[in-house]
């Protein structure tokens, strides 16, 4: 199978770029004849090589989902759903890779095969997920229950980005405030004084200004230099799972975190469990949902124990990440054999509990931000007001 990238225009004049997969020049011809496309240009690629057209986000991912599975549920058959799917989409790239699942499950490939042929356009948990849908007969079920998944996901991650919206713009205008203040209010009381007639602490704030201004290039330069440092630094094993174990770790925000992780990791495992899919696998694709190295890392211990007969709840435990109550939870679920439903509760309970934790974080940098605003302005305006009354007193 080759790759084949490219460039080209529609009945109506409008030009589509793109990838497709096919046996070989002649097979790319076919298909760019069948969607009624003019080829511009073109270029064989590895696939390795070739771009994702689009990366589906949780919320398209869910609406997705609930489509087809009502369709199915209806149903109509896979093929007929996919065609549908393809032509209610709005967004060229996301019509263009359904286009290809669509082709493709025509042509005789299973869903989850044609899903994965997308390089990365899907998440490897909704191709696993597929995948034991097909094998069990199951696929409408599998869809809505992953539907249910990314909604709860991305309502989520919504709560998340509201919940640090507003801190992040209060932080954002206090550095505003403060760059107006020392760059533009200061220099107006040199030229007002002169250097001397100003306290110390003006000056001081005067002296780094103008420095600034004068030896841009070298904070430029400094200022790429720490950031290029700092993203090389994370390419790096060693300091990426150094990183991931802090900010577990870290007394601040660490329970949030492992409340946040612990829902999901819960919520994936629940899905693909109750999907027939074998407990080793179910956990490799749990973890990789939480991509984190040092998660990663110990997930690699507490697999090759699960693999030995331990159980999971005993394992869990020994990894130091997850709650008591958790562990516990997970040790009934083995011991009544409803260990999925026992999950999704659980999932349940911590999704709650990471809601509530963020918006009790975010009343609580909201005042801390404002607190440092004014300590800032207050700042300034200390080595601005003894300037000024300075001046009213040689006036009178």
């Amino acid at each position: 199978m080759k790759t084949y990238m490219y460039t080209a225009k529609d009945a109506q004049g409008n030009q589509i770029k793109g990838s497709t997969n096919c046996e070989d020049y002649n097979g790319f011809l076919e298909r760019m004849q069948e969607r009624g496309l003019f080829v511009i240009n073109y270029k064989e690629v590895d696939s390795s090589e070739a771009k994702t057209i689009k990366k589906f986000n949780t919320a398209e991912l869910a609406f997705a989902c609930r489509q087809l599975s009502a369709m199915m549920s209806a149903g109509l058959s896979l093929v007929k759903a996919l065609d549908i799917v393809y032509h209610e989409q709005e967004k060229a790239d996301a019509k263009q890779v359904w286009l290809e699942v669509y082709e493709e499950v025509q042509k005789g490939q299973s869903f989850s095969d044609a899903l994965r042929m997308q390089r990365g356009s899907f998440p490897s948990f909704l191709i696993s997920m597929v995948s034991a849908g097909e094998s069990s007969g199951s696929l409408d079920t599998v869809m809505q229950r992953m539907s249910d998944h990314y909604a709860k996901e991305n309502r989520m991650n919504n709560k998340i980005k509201g919940s640090l919206t507003y801190p992040i713009i209060l932080l954002v205008l206090v550095l505003v405030i403060g760059v107006v203040l020392v760059v533009f209010v200061l220099p107006m009381f040199v030229e007002m004084f002169g250097d001397s007639e100003l306290p110390k602490l003006t000056q001081i704030l005067i002296g780094i200004v103008n420095g600034t201004k004068k030896y841009w290039y070298f904070v430029l330069i400094g200022v790429i230099a720490i950031v290029a440092a700092v993203k090389y630094a994370f390419t790096q094993p060693a300091v990426q799972e150094g990183w991931d174990k802090f900010i577990i770790k870290c007394p601040a925000v660490g329970k949030l975190v492992v409340q946040i992780y612990t829902g999901r990791f819960a919520r994936t495992l629940s899905s693909l469990y109750s999907s027939g899919i074998p407990m080793v696998e179910c956990l490799e694709r749990s973890s990789a949902i939480l991509n984190t190295s040092y998660i990663d890392r110990l997930f690699a211990t507490l697999i090759e124990e699960v693999k030995q007969g331990e159980p999971l709840s005993l394992s869990l435990q020994r990894t130091q990440i997850f709650e008591s109550m958790f562990c516990s939870m997970v040790f009934v679920g083995e011991e009544s054999g409803s260990l999925d439903d026992i999950l999704a509760k659980t999932a349940d309970y911590y999704e709650d509990e990471a809601d509530t934790a963020l918006q009790k974080l975010a009343t609580f940098i909201e005042p801390v931000i404002i607190i440092f605003m004014g300590l800032m302005v207050g700042f300034v305006m200390a080595a601005i007001l003894p300037a000024m009354y300075s001046s009213y007193e040689n006036i009178a």
